[in-house]
């Protein structure tokens, strides 16, 4: 699959108004700013392995397509959604389970990236990834 590989978080638009929009504190969004983010995702049939590497944490997590599962994101806060595969598209839909809102994400490859494109209460950031 072409989500398979190592990737490194290259540049971010809109990320700091995104992560306002979600409630993060100033703090968190000035450090998460230089995050260094790593993803190392593997696909295997229906379920996907991705392994987040930061500087703030290191964690893994395992989804099958489809299926509802609970996700923590590095400020703490909690969602529950699945991921669908759409196209060459990997679909993203999340509810904050403090306040019930929708958080949209999409992962695609564009020209050789890893676009993680993702929509909060109408505000629209993105991260984009090479291979590492």
């Amino acid at each position: 699959m072409a989500f398979d590989g190592n990737w490194k978080v290259d540049r971010s638009e809109n990320y700091d108004k995104f992560m306002e929009k979600m409630g993060v504190n100033i703090v968190k969004r000035k450090l998460a700013a230089h995050d260094n983010l790593k993803l190392t995702i593997t696909q295997e049939g229906n379920t996907f392995t991705v392994k987040e590497s930061s500087t703030f944490r290191n964690i893994e997590v395992v989804f099958e397509l489809g299926v509802t599962f609970n996700y923590n994101l590095a400020d703490g806060t909690e969602l529950s959604g699945t991921w669908t595969l759409e196209g060459n598209k990997l679909i993203g839909t999340f509810k904050r389970t403090d306040n019930g809102k929708e958080l949209n994400t999409v992962r695609e490859i564009i020209g050789g990236e890893l676009v993680q494109t993702y929509v909060y209460e109408g505000v629209e950031a993105k991260r984009i990834f090479k291979k590492d």
